[in-house]
């Protein structure tokens, strides 16, 4: 017999490790609920790849998401509880060791403690960036208070923002990093953060003054009062990091505000200490997984509502710090009269269209989604994507990670959603882009039987086949491949058998030879000769002699390269017939199948065809109005940190 496996690594990591796992194994035995399992092991532990996608869009469409995990707001309530006992057990050192509270102040006990108990829960909780940032922030509090000095809350912002980014300067290009600081900076600018001087905390005055009316009443107006002021706090949040938030993720939730209020309270105050407390007393973790089900049921009822979330394409930098002068200068503490002014600056990112070919052009995008093929057509009023990438993982595609950012940035509303064929790099996102764009329709060479054909209507799924045809402002569209007899045959079911099995299990049809082929054509105009696209997805030689012994119109100005480069595709007659100026080659950075082959780029080489790889050249954009034009994101975006490589491979 194999002995089992064990942990070899010695560090000082893993026992942390393993008490992450055990713990983690503990909530999972206890709660049969996966669900509600994954969300207390990552308010636990940090683990949040416990949590499912569609409960993370849940989250995402309500604007909750930062509490599902160990955040700053976890981690400094934490500090703010294990310093409030350790001030009681201080109180009480006289009676057991005198010389603790003579040689340690209460406060100063409380305070140091809180920040070591803190550090150990986010060394525990994974030590994420979140965490460490909290950590380091606290640490800095802390040594100011304990210092003596009493410094305004500008310079306490500025300092711990300092402190920050010393330790870790990529922290200015993580969005977390600037919501956090931001809401801290508008929470005092705004006065909703700073105790007002001589008022005492109202919950200490039910115990202080004992008001005629009762201990129960004042608590009842305490409570109140606390409540308005976080529903104050709330909305000035919300007022202030909109703008900011539309600038960073493209997408605000408006139904944030009433699920902050509710969840705001529940996790931090009831369902994270349940489940922190569960660690050493299980049965508490039933209490806070009843909690946590509610409280999904509720996210998920306001994640429906009417204009949950609004998305808005990306607006130019000169508009978006304008929009996010705006939204501070409403919130802060100045006259009315003042504040206003701030409405004006807000309007250029409400108000932004992102620019579109004219009409009779369009343009192409090839997405960077790694091996795989995704490329949006843009013409006046219309938009097509070509294929959704690959699936990644179990918890990650292209579609969640690149198309769905890509066409928010971009104001996208997809009128269709053609995908070649059913291999897996090429239908990976499709789930996710269905999701976000719900009104477009499927056109596709997948069989009957497959799951997405579900996610949309009956009447907006069809076939593609050879002679389908439409025109959208001026452009024309055509569909060369593949011919209706090119499909099984219902009544036969060896070669349906074929199509729902994997490519390699049956020789008689493969998902490869049924590729939508798609060609975009404009028409001469005055001044501008016409130009054409050919998107031809993962066709192999037999297809492409069949195109040239149909006598298909393959002349186009750009190419997207057959089946990623493959040495299946590109046959030296296929090249010569169709003439391209450009050919983007979709392939992953150094991928296992070598796409695209030196074999392959040699005949494109040959030809004096130009081919641009994602790998070298990011996201590709090539318009109908400059053929012999493109642009490279890569290029465009270059940072000092990127690989250089070579966005084109010419002769």
């Amino acid at each position: 017999d194999t002995p089992p496996q064990r942990l070899t690594d010695s560090g000082w990591r893993r026992p942390v490790e393993q008490a992450r796992q055990s713990v983690r194994q503990a909530i999972e035995q206890r709660i049969p609920n996966a669900r509600i399992a994954g969300v207390l092991a990552a308010l636990v532990m940090g683990d949040q790849a416990a949590i499912e996608r569609p409960d993370w869009d849940v989250f995402r469409a309500t604007g909750v998401a930062h509490l599902m995990s160990i955040s700053g707001l976890h981690i400094t309530l934490f500090a703010w509880l294990a310093g409030r006992l350790l001030s009681a057990l201080w109180h009480q050192s006289p009676r057991w060791t005198p010389r603790w509270c003579l040689a340690i102040p209460a406060s100063s006990a409380a305070a140091w403690g809180g920040l070591l108990l803190a550090a150990a829960y986010a060394l525990f909780s994974g030590w994420g960036l979140p965490a460490q940032r909290t950590v380091l922030m606290l640490a800095v509090l802390v040594a100011l208070r304990q210092s003596g000095r009493q410094w305004a809350w500008p310079q306490i912002w500025l300092l711990a923002m300092a402190a920050v980014v010393a330790l870790d300067p990529w922290a200015l290009m993580q969005a977390g990093f600037w919501l956090s600081f931001v809401a801290v900076g508008v929470l005092f600018g705004s006065g909703t953060g700073m105790p007002v001087p001589g008022r005492t905390d109202p919950v200490a005055q039910v115990f202080i003054r004992r008001p005629r009316g009762g201990v129960v009443l004042a608590a009842t107006l305490s409570l109140a009062r606390r409540f308005g002021q976080m529903l104050r706090e709330q909305w000035v949040i919300t007022l202030a990091l909109t703008p900011l938030t539309l600038l960073l993720f493209n997408q605000v939730s408006l139904a944030g505000l009433v699920a902050n209020v509710l969840a705001i309270p529940a996790v931090t105050l009831l369902i994270t200490p349940l489940a922190l407390l569960g660690v050493a007393w299980a049965p508490l973790w039933d209490a806070a997984a009843w909690l946590t089900g509610w409280m999904l049921a509720a996210l998920q009822t306001m994640a429906l509502w009417p204009l949950a979330t609004v998305s808005q394409a990306a607006v130019p930098l000169w508009s978006a710090v304008a929009a996010v002068a705006g939204g501070l200068l409403l919130v802060m503490r100045l006259p009315w009269h003042w504040r206003v002014l701030g409405v004006p600056l807000l309007l250029p990112v409400f108000l932004w269209q992102p620019l579109r070919p004219a009409t009779g052009d369009f343009e192409l995008l090839a997405a960077d989604v790694g091996q795989g093929n995704a490329v949006l057509v843009r013409t006046a009023t219309h938009s097509l994507l070509y294929d959704a990438g690959p699936r990644y993982s179990r918890e990650s595609d292209a579609g969640h990670r690149v198309l769905v950012p890509l066409l928010r940035a971009l104001g996208e509303q997809l009128d269709v959603l053609m995908l070649s064929h059913r291999d897996a790099d090429h239908v990976g996102g499709a789930a996710a882009v269905l999701a976000m764009q719900p009104q477009a329709r499927l056109l596709s060479s997948l069989e009957p039987a497959h799951e997405l054909h579900a996610r949309v209507a009956p009447q907006r799924s069809e076939r593609c086949a050879a002679g389908q045809r439409w025109q959208w402002d001026g452009v024309d569209f055509e569909l060369l491949h593949p011919l209706d007899e090119s499909y099984p045959s219902a009544a036969d079911p060896s070669a349906t058998q074929a199509l729902l099995l994997p490519a390699q299990a049956s020789r008689q049809v493969k998902p490869n030879a049924l590729s939508c082929v798609l060609r975009i054509s404009t028409p001469a105009r005055p001044g501008q000769a016409a130009a054409a696209a050919l998107l031809v997805g993962d066709i192999e030689l037999a297809q492409e002699k069949a195109l040239l012994g149909r006598g298909a119109p393959l002349q186009a100005d750009v190419l997207l390269v057959p089946h990623h480069g493959s040495k299946t595709s590109s046959s030296t007659d296929f090249l010569a017939a169709v003439q391209p100026r450009l050919a983007l080659a979709q392939a992953g950075y150094r991928n296992r199948f070598s796409h695209p082959a030196p074999l392959v780029l040699a005949r494109y080489a040959e030809q004096g065809i130009p081919v641009l790889t994602s790998a070298d050249c990011g996201a590709a954009t090539w318009r109908s109005a400059a053929p012999a034009d493109w642009t490279c994101a890569r290029e465009a975006g270059r940072r000092y940190w990127h690989r250089l490589g070579a966005p084109a491979q010419a002769p």
